[in-house]
């Protein structure tokens, strides 16, 4: 809103009227002004060209009521500080008057004294306080001019100095009030936006569920991490143990990321040995080694646009990272026998489980591709901070299993989750998901996923145990959780060593049959 574009019926009704209306007053009125800064400025502008004053100034009440401020500076006079004349003139509400030599004799205020000091102490000062004409009649400021005692006499004797003053109140609060509700309305659209924002990632967020699977804080984090990577540009390093599933997060950010239309490459440079790791990044033409009897494009090539996914970039020789860290600061690389340079535009995300700063110490892995690779750091969680998520993960797999093999709908029983959840995965959710997809070979079709169908636990020799683990003194929270879990384990390898046979198996540990079935109830073994 500008001062030209209010209504002139502002310059009508309650305003005195004088001779000179179509003068100052239609001057303010016609002013382009976009904010009451500029026309501040414009009206002290005006007085003092067309009455000769030395010095005018319009000063601002600030929103809290308790300062009053100068335009183009950092000056603030405190309204209860009477070492200023400003504080007299709003406080009384009247117009002050004294003379320059007086005022600074009388008010020892540093910056006040700052802003007369070059004027004559032979002049006049007059301070105005400015109230809005309408029914909140709020205070708006006030207007301090200096010059010849004759000529503010004749000024504010003047009618058209009124019309001046009141139009000037007028658009001085319209502009504050529509100023205020356009900062409101910006304020209102950025709330809104990152409300709409923040609803947009969470809605993200919840897709990516059904890819990066589990309920757990962990996992939501991790979910959030993945949306805000795939926001930008940067180099993304995922780091964690290995089978953590950074794979599975690598896709998922290309897939919500801006080169969703562009390829996804991958690659493991443990996989592929040294000799042809570089001719797969980078291509080469024909000729270039032997056997190189036509050219080949690399992946770097291929991701053009794209993202290029590197697993294991730990295990990159040295001389070929030197090679990545050019590709990622200038986006330029060069075949191999080629003498020709090209340009990439990708995104790189890497993934290791290796720790990377003990390989810089070793001198395996270069500092500044490190730093460079790792612009946006993702940590993906073990399996064993987010044990909440194996049920739900468990179920999944057996879903897969059975799509993937053609087999009936199967289901897990809870004694077979209570096992899988006290088990310990060093290989995490990749273990997970072999333990499910072995016992759901081993389950006849019809039946649930059964404790016996899975296999043993594997000791820390590598051989599999066929004896109930027992658990160390030092390690027994709960005596009576301890001595139910080494039962249900005993009566369970009974149970897998006569093939399911209730009355063998009881036999063999000195139970009655039906005393065997009542503990397998009990243990929720659900035995034949």
């Amino acid at each position: 809103m500008t001062a030209k574009a209010i209504d002139m019926r502002w310059c009508e009704g309650d305003l005195p009227t004088g001779p000179g209306l179509d003068g100052m007053a239609r001057a303010l009125a016609l002013v382009e002004s976009a904010s009451p800064a500029e026309l501040r400025a414009c009206a002290g502008g005006i007085l003092q060209a067309s009455h000769a004053l030395a010095w005018v100034s319009c000063l601002y009440l600030d929103g809290s009521g308790r300062w009053l401020g100068s335009d183009g500076n950092d000056v603030r006079f405190d309204c209860d500080d009477f070492r200023h004349p400003y504080a007299h003139a709003i406080r009384q509400g009247k117009p002050l008057r004294l003379g320059l030599l007086e005022a600074r004799s009388r008010l020892d205020h540093a910056d006040f004294q700052a802003q007369v000091a070059t004027l004559s102490g032979g002049l006049q000062l007059v301070v105005r306080p400015l109230r809005a004409l309408d029914g909140k009649r709020e205070w708006l400021g006030a207007l301090a001019m200096a010059g010849e005692a004759a000529s503010l006499a004749r000024l504010e004797a003047d009618g058209e100095f009124a019309a001046f003053e009141a139009l000037l109140c007028r658009l001085w609060a319209g502009l504050t009030r529509h100023q205020g509700e356009r900062q409101r309305e910006a304020s209102l659209r950025q709330s809104l936006a990152q409300l709409s924002d923040g609803a947009r990632r969470q809605a993200l967020a919840e897709r990516l569920a059904a890819d990066l699977l589990g309920g757990s804080k962990a996992m939501q984090a991790l979910r959030s991490q993945v949306v805000r990577a795939a926001e930008t540009n940067l180099a993304v390093l995922l780091q964690g143990e290995t089978g953590t599933g950074k794979d599975r997060v690598a896709r998922a950010i290309h897939r919500l990321s801006g080169r969703r239309e562009g390829a996804f490459m991958a690659i493991n440079c443990a996989a592929i040995p040294e000799s042809l790791l570089e001719s797969e990044l980078f291509g080469h033409a024909k000729g270039a080694f032997s056997g190189a009897d036509r050219a080949r494009e690399g992946l770097i090539s291929q991701a053009d646009g794209g993202t290029l996914f590197l697993d294991e970039i730990g295990d990159m020789p040295l001389p070929l990272q030197a090679k990545l860290l050019r590709v990622l600061e200038n986006g330029r690389y060069r075949p191999l026998g080629s003498s020709e340079e090209r340009r990439a535009d990708l995104r790189l995300v890497a993934a290791t489980h290796q720790p990377l700063r003990e390989r810089i110490r070793d001198q395996r892995f270069r500092a500044d591709l490190y730093y460079r690779l790792g612009q946006f750091p993702l940590t993906l969680p073990p399996l064993r901070e987010r044990s909440e998520d194996i049920a739900e993960l468990a179920e999944a797999f057996v879903a897969d299993f059975c799509t993937r093999e053609g087999r009936g709908e199967m289901g897990i029983t809870p004694a077979a989750l209570r096992q899988l959840r006290e088990r310990d995965y060093p290989g995490n959710v990749r273990e997970l998901k072999n333990l499910i997809d072995y016992a759901c070979a081993m389950t006849r079709p019809g039946e649930d996923v059964a404790p016996e169908a899975l296999p043993a636990q594997a000791d820390d020799d590598g051989s599999v145990s066929t004896a109930p683990a027992k658990a160390s003194a030092e390690s027994v929270k709960d005596l009576r959780r301890a001595l139910r879990d080494y039962e249900a384990e005993l009566i369970r390898q009974r149970l897998l060593l006569f093939d399911g046979n209730r009355a063998l198996a009881a036999e063999s540990l000195g139970l009655p049959k039906r005393t065997l079935a009542h503990k397998c109830r009990l243990l929720e073994l659900d035995a034949k």
